[in-house]
């Protein structure tokens, strides 16, 4: 992953607009009459439809799989939570795209920590 601002930010808005939209689209699908682990993996793929979608015209500045990855999680992710908070009570607009955002935020941030443990980046201040 490119550690340049651009890149950094692109994947940090990419991924908090995908999981709102996510989440969005999970307000819209969901409510309190599903089953909360058919609505788990419904969401879930709708999580990885949306995604693939938005991911597309993101990869033209961010990079292919740059992009795919953390989108497609975050996607996942989003889809998940809010599908199943969305089938176990009504849950708002405004709140489900919050919590969507949360999600993708969480996820690039996970991802940014693991994919730097992988390469061996040292903490800043951390000494050898």
């Amino acid at each position: 992953m490119d550690s340049r601002l651009y890149f950094v930010l692109g994947d940090l808005i990419a991924n908090i607009v995908c999981g709102a939209l996510i989440g969005a689209a999970c307000y819209l699908i969901f409510d309190p009459a599903w089953n909360m682990l058919a609505a788990m993996f419904f969401a879930m793929g709708v999580g990885m439809v949306v995604s693939m979608l938005l991911w597309l015209p993101t990869s033209i500045v961010l990079g292919a799989m740059e992009a795919m990855l953390p989108m497609m999680l975050t996607g996942m992710y989003s889809g998940m939570v809010v599908g199943m908070w969305a089938s176990m009570h009504p849950i708002s607009l405004s709140m489900s795209l919050f919590v969507g955002g949360v999600v993708g935020l969480l996820t690039i941030t996970l991802i940014w920590i693991v994919n730097n443990q992988l390469r061996g980046v040292k903490p800043v201040g951390e000494k050898n």
